[in-house]
C-alpha cells in the first residue's frame, strides 16, 4: 500500500473543539482523523478520488455505515466507508482492536480483584461512555475457565515439594435452589528450589477424612510425591488422611493454632505470665531447651487451679507441634505455622466477600483460582529470593 496523506477539515474540527469540553474535543479530533484515514483507504482501494474519471478505477463508492470503536479516550462513533462490490475493508478496527481487548482484560481483572459486576458496569460506562450489562461481564469472566483449569490440573512431577501446607475454608454456593456451605481445600507447596506454589484447589461438600483423602489423591494423580512434611491445623479428618495418604511423611501441627487451643482453656485472669511462657516455648530453636521449658511449665502449674486442661492439651499435642525441629534451623520460622497459607486464605476471603454467594461450584473455582494464580505470580516476582533457601 502506498503512503496515505490525510486531509482534515480544520474548520469542522475547530467548530467542534470551540463548542465542547476537553474530553469531547479529543474524541472529536480522533473521530475526524480516523474517518479521514478510512476515506483515504477507500480512495486507495478504488484507485481514484471522488468523481475522478480514470481508467485505473477499480470500483465505486457506496456511502457509509456507523460503527462504534472503543479507544483510550472513550467510545467513538465512526463513519465507515463502503464500496459497491462490498470487498473494501478498513484497517482501523484491526489496528485498534487491542483497545477492546484491553477493556475486556480490565473488566476481568476488576472482578478478580474484588469489584462486583454491578460496579464494573458503572466504571466502564463512566470511563468509556459505553454501557455493558452484568451478564456480559459474567460471560467475559467465564473466558478464564480454560486458563484456570490448565493451571489447576498442571503436572506436579516437574518439581519435588518437600514441604506442603494445607488448609480449608468455607464458602456459600447455590445448589438445588438453596444456599449451602462448602469446603474449599487449598494446598501450597515449597519446591526443591525453595519457591512457593499453589499446587491444589478443590471444592467438597464438607471437610472430612474422605474429602481430604480425595484431595490428596487428586494431587498424587498429577504426580505429587510424598513430601518430607505437611503443615496444617489439627482437624481430625485431615490428620487421619495425612497419615493414611503419605506414609513416612511427618505432620507438623501449626504452633499458632496449638497455642490458641491451649490458651483457650486457661483462666482469663492471672495468667499473663503463663501465657508468655507458652509463647516462649515454641520460639526457641534448641529442642533440648524446648523440652526443658515444657517440663518446667508443667511442674510449675500442675497444682494450680484451672491449669489441668491446659497441661493435658500441651502434653497430648506437644510432639506433633515440634516436628519442625527435625529440619534445618533456618527453616523453623516458616515451618512451625500455617501463617503463609492463612494469608492466602485472607486474600481469597477478602475478594470472596464481594460475591457472598456463588452461583455454582465452577463460578467459585473461577474466582478463587484466579485469585490464587495472582498470589502465585506475586510470589514468583518477589525480589527477596526463595521462601526457603536450598530446600532439599
Amino acid at each position: 500500500m502506498t503512503q496515505i496523506n490525510i486531509t482534515i477539515n480544520l474548520e469542522e474540527l475547530k467548530g467542534k473543539i470551540d463548542n465542547s469540553s476537553l474530553e469531547s474535543s479529543v474524541k472529536a479530533s480522533l473521530s475526524l482523523i480516523l474517518n479521514s484515514l478510512m476515506e483515504k483507504e477507500r480512495d486507495e482501494y478504488i484507485n481514484a478520488l471522488s468523481h475522478e474519471r480514470t481508467e485505473e478505477r477499480r470500483g465505486y463508492r457506496n456511502g457509509y455505515y456507523e460503527r462504534e470503536l472503543i479507544t483510550g479516550v472513550g467510545s467513538l462513533k465512526l463513519k465507515v466507508p463502503r464500496t459497491r462490490d462490498g470487498e473494501f475493508s478498513t484497517t482501523v478496527f484491526d489496528k485498534y482492536k487491542r483497545c477492546d481487548q484491553a477493556l475486556i482484560i480490565s473488566m476481568i481483572e476488576m472482578v478478580v480483584s474484588g469489584v462486583s459486576t454491578r460496579k464494573v458496569t458503572k466504571i466502564v460506562e463512566e470511563l468509556c461512555g459505553k454501557s455493558v450489562s452484568k451478564s456480559l461481564v459474567s460471560s467475559l469472566i467465564k473466558s478464564l475457565d480454560p486458563v484456570i483449569t490448565d493451571w489447576k490440573n498442571r503436572p506436579l512431577n516437574v518439581h519435588y515439594y518437600p514441604y506442603i501446607y494445607v488448609d480449608a475454608m468455607y464458602i456459600k454456593i447455590r445448589e438445588n435452589r438453596q444456599v449451602v456451605s462448602k469446603s474449599v481445600h487449598i494446598a501450597a507447596g515449597v519446591n526443591e528450589n525453595g519457591h512457593r506454589e499453589i499446587i491444589g484447589l478443590k471444592i467438597n461438600h464438607t471437610e472430612s477424612t474422605e474429602s481430604w483423602t480425595s484431595f490428596f489423591e487428586y494431587l498424587k494423580s498429577r504426580g505429587l510425591q510424598s513430601p518430607k512434611m505437611i503443615i496444617s491445623d489439627a482437624h481430625g479428618g485431615l490428620v487421619t488422611s495425612i497419615k493414611e495418604s503419605f506414609l513416612g511423611t511427618s505432620w507438623q501441627r501449626c504452633c499458632v493454632h496449638f497455642l490458641r487451643n491451649i490458651m483457650d482453656t486457661l483462666p482469663k485472669k492471672g495468667t499473663v505470665e503463663a501465657r508468655q511462657e507458652l509463647k516462649d516455648l515454641f520460639q526457641n530453636s534448641d529442642l533440648d531447651v524446648v523440652r526443658e521449658l515444657k517440663n518446667r511449665f508443667i511442674d510449675k502449674y500442675q497444682d494450680t487451679k484451672g491449669f489441668s486442661k491446659a497441661i493435658e492439651t500441651l502434653e497430648n499435642g506437644f510432639e506433633d507441634a515440634i516436628q519442625f525441629h527435625s529440619q534445618p534451623v533456618e527453616y523453623h520460622k516458616h515451618l512451625r505455622t500455617t501463617n503463609m497459607l492463612e494469608r492466602v486464605n485472607q486474600e481469597v476471603r477478602r475478594r470472596e466477600k464481594v460475591i457472598r454467594i456463588f452461583t455454582n461450584d465452577q463460578s467459585a473455582i473461577r474466582l478463587i483460582g484466579a485469585v490464587l494464580m495472582d498470589i502465585e505470580e506475586e510470589w514468583s516476582n518477589k525480589k527477596k529470593g526463595p521462601y526457603l533457601k536450598k530446600a532439599k
